[in-house]
């Protein structure tokens, strides 16, 4: 008989969710991906090294000349110089870095932070490492990281935080101060952190986006993970980094080459041909999601739900109390993908022990304006 390691763990409320809306034939705003494809040059490349033969492995570390795109970009935006050779890895995915990273970093008994509603992915990593989540609470209605319940979570088996800014599923950032916060508390305490930074450029409103990468003390001790699918639009391709001091990123490496071993060849040639020819991409970016976030919420406005648009990421939080109270946010993203053809995703999946009267849902407009506004429409008539 199979012991499982996950027995909590089943079907995500991304495949679920994505699944009901094909069944249906609703609009997805559910799962986070675009619906729109990514720059056409950088697709026409990945063709242009197929053909061209670069189908073989990969360096297990990722292809040099990613890597430098990647560096260049981080000391541009961050004020960061590394050696691309001992501090950047490039991974299949995001969730790939951040798991790796744990079980470089996890040992049985240890204990690791991570701030509720968090990414379902964090648990299940720690728990096959043989560490135990230790969920604390963002503050409503801001999601705001409650420093002292922080501090009182704080002890001698704390291995490991786990930072998410911009945050999925609330969008809300960590400042530079927070981060100077969050230094002087773990000072004396030998404590790592996985700053997951996928949405990093998709901050709104004029906001910087305060990276771990350009804290000198955090960034001593941490592994900071990022996402090209989120920047370029091709969440399909499945392929991030991690940029970490050559001490962690030793260890994470230990542990990555025996996952996957490396990420897909012609994808990473064709990244580093567009990022090369094309650094003002990330630039652009904040403006480009803004205006899709306003066009959402702007139609939203003759709806019944309540919402603050949201400061970063490509999710928008919206509250149904005032429609119908009576149903969990499960019960009602369900209601809403058969009744009203449109797909979301409840936040209480996001918590170890949701708050009673929580009544969010989250959107995804990382969509076409047509299918925001079709979106939009129905529900404005819920």
């Amino acid at each position: 008989m199979i012991v499982s390691k996950l027995p909590q763990v089943g079907t995500t409320i991304f495949t679920t969710m994505s699944q009901l809306a094909a069944e249906c034939g609703a609009l997805n705003l559910s799962q986070g991906f675009p619906d729109f494809d990514g720059p056409q040059t950088l697709r026409e490349a990945v063709c242009r090294h197929v053909i061209a033969g670069h189908n073989q492995y990969a360096p297990m570390i990722g292809l040099p000349a990613l890597r430098e795109q990647v560096a260049a970009k981080i000391e541009r935006c961050y004020g960061r110089r590394l050696d691309e050779t001992r501090e950047v890895t490039i991974t299949p995915g995001a969730t790939e870095a951040i798991f790796c990273a744990v079980q470089a970093l996890v040992q049985p008994g240890d204990e690791v932070i991570v701030f509720d509603p968090c990414y379902d992915s964090y648990e299940p990593a720690v728990q096959l490492a043989g560490g135990r989540c230790v969920h604390v609470p963002l503050s409503l209605p801001n999601f705001a990281i409650d420093w002292e319940r922080l501090e009182a979570a704080i002890n001698s088996r704390t291995r490991l935080i786990i930072l998410n800014s911009p945050h999925n599923p609330s969008g809300a950032l960590i400042s530079r101060a927070e981060l100077d916060l969050l230094a002087a508390l773990i000072r004396d305490y030998d404590i790592h952190l996985i700053s997951d930074e996928v949405y990093e450029h998709l901050v709104y409103d004029g906001a910087p986006h305060a990276s771990v990468l350009a804290h000198e003390e955090l960034y001593a001790r941490a592994f900071v993970v990022s996402s090209f699918g989120k920047t370029y639009h091709v969440t399909g391709w499945k392929t991030g980094y991690v940029v970490a001091p050559p001490d962690l990123t030793d260890e994470l490496r230990k542990v990555h080459q025996f996952v996957t071993f490396c990420g897909i060849t012609p994808l990473q040639w064709a990244l580093a041909d567009y990022m090369s020819a094309h650094p003002e991409h990330v630039d652009e970016l904040p403006a480009f999601y803004q205006s899709k976030r306003d066009l959402f919420c702007d139609l939203l406005k003759g709806s019944r739900f309540a919402f603050t648009p949201t400061p970063g990421t490509y999710f928008q939080l919206v509250d149904y109390s005032a429609i119908r109270d009576d149903l969990s946010d499960v019960e009602m993203a369900e209601w809403l993908t058969r009744e009203h053809g449109v797909a979301s995703i409840p936040v209480s999946v996001f918590y170890q022990e949701p708050p009673q009267d929580l009544r969010l849902l989250r959107f995804c407009f990382a969509k076409r304006e047509d299918t925001l506004r079709q979106a939009a429409e129905k529900l404005c008539r819920v």
